[in-house]
């Protein structure tokens, strides 16, 4: 009598992990909520759920194994059956829902802030000369890095990597005196330093430059379009693959639509200035320059960075090559470059480099950016 007693008791104290055991078999949601609980507790909609679980690598296939037809169907029964505090829940019934409210006034000035102050720097390099065109150069490249980087620090352009800005600056340096250095150099100068104007021995072209800065605003929008046009589509899309197939016209439209802003801006401010507009260069430039931003916001910084540092790179390497072909012996070196010239003229260095670099990051952003972990809270610590 005991035994059987005491055989009672240990099934007893065994039935739980056996039911429990039969439970996981039942619900194999159950073990995927456990692994990602951290993830729903802080979601705020099934959709970051969603996301996240992309984010590790779970596929529409992998979420029909847990009986769903894809991972937005998982995620929201994932959503659903995590327990959410009662205050969190839902707002007090005396508290006006909150209106939704359109771009602010101060993100607007400070996207329009970057080109307006260029535009200034440009005006007063042509209204002065000698030390006071100095002070004004000085002025105005501060002036429009601090309008730049407070305009970074905010809007759909915004983003907590900072890796780039060093490349960045380098490549938009370039665009201002890399065309005058490259042709100097092949006629042997410069024999002086630049003085802000586009017939001294070391010309400065200034039409590209001001045209990105001016372009800053059409890419913060086409990055809001972009970004609230892939919202809406974790909304609409019932797959991972389908999402995907929807937000790729998405990002070639809202590039190609950048593009055609700077395309108009190039030619505005050359023919303002009285300055080749440098279309291919600008543009391959700004592209660049977008997707790698792009690129960032959405989590996704080791492609750009590696790509703009590769880009800085070879502009640098194209102007040592010119120097040192002057050394005996050393003609060689500065051939490539020479040929390039002869053929496309000094943007054809930036158009080529800034223009490949573009193109990689073209490809790479039509696979990053089309997935659904690209468009949450979540992508955007990885």
């Amino acid at each position: 009598m005991g035994v059987a007693v005491g055989e009672a008791r240990d099934g007893s104290r065994q039935s739980p992990s056996a039911s429990a055991v039969r439970r996981s078999a039942v619900d194999p949601v159950k073990g995927l909520l456990h692994r990602h609980r951290e993830l729903c507790e802080r979601a705020v909609d099934p959709l970051e759920i969603a996301a996240g679980l992309e984010a590790h690598g779970v596929t529409d296939r992998t979420a029909a194994r847990f009986r769903h037809r894809d991972v937005f169907s998982l995620a929201e029964e994932m959503y659903a059956r995590v327990p959410r505090d009662r205050d969190t829940s839902a707002p007090p019934e005396d508290t006006p829902a909150p209106r939704p409210r359109g771009p602010r006034a101060a993100g607007v000035v400070l996207a329009l802030l970057p080109g307006a102050l260029c535009a200034a720097a440009a005006v007063g390099l042509r209204l002065t000369e000698g030390r006071p065109r100095l002070i004004v150069a000085v002025v105005g490249v501060l002036a429009v890095s601090l309008a730049l980087g407070a305009a970074l620090r905010r809007g759909p352009l915004s983003a907590a990597a900072r890796t780039t800005s060093t490349w960045t600056c380098w490549l938009v340096g370039y665009a201002l005196l890399g065309d005058g250095l490259l042709n100097a150099a092949v006629s042997g100068g410069p024999d002086g330093l630049p003085d802000g104007t586009a017939d001294g021995p070391w010309p400065v072209t200034v039409a590209p430059v001001l045209a990105l800065a001016l372009s800053y605003a059409p890419a913060a929008g086409c990055a809001h379009l972009f970004a609230a046009g892939a919202r809406g589509k974790l909304t609409s899309s019932r797959g991972l693959a389908d999402f995907s197939a929807a937000v790729r016209p998405l990002l070639v439209g809202a590039f190609a639509l950048y593009l055609g802003a700077l395309a108009c801006l190039l030619a505005l401010t050359g023919a303002v200035l009285g300055e080749p507009a440098g279309l291919s260069e600008g543009l391959g430039l700004g592209a660049l320059l977008l997707l790698a931003r792009l690129l960032i916001v959405h989590g996704h910084a080791h492609a750009p960075t590696l790509v703009l540092s590769a880009a800085a790179a070879a502009e640098a390497v194209a102007a040592a090559t010119l120097f040192a072909g002057r050394l005996p012996g050393c003609d060689f070196l500065a051939a490539p470059v020479e040929a390039l010239i002869a053929v496309w003229g000094p943007a054809g260095v930036p158009t080529a480099v800034c223009g490949l670099g573009a193109l990689a990051l073209l490809v790479h952003a039509c696979r990053r950016l089309t997935r659904a972990s690209a468009h949450a809270s979540t992508g955007r610590t990885r």
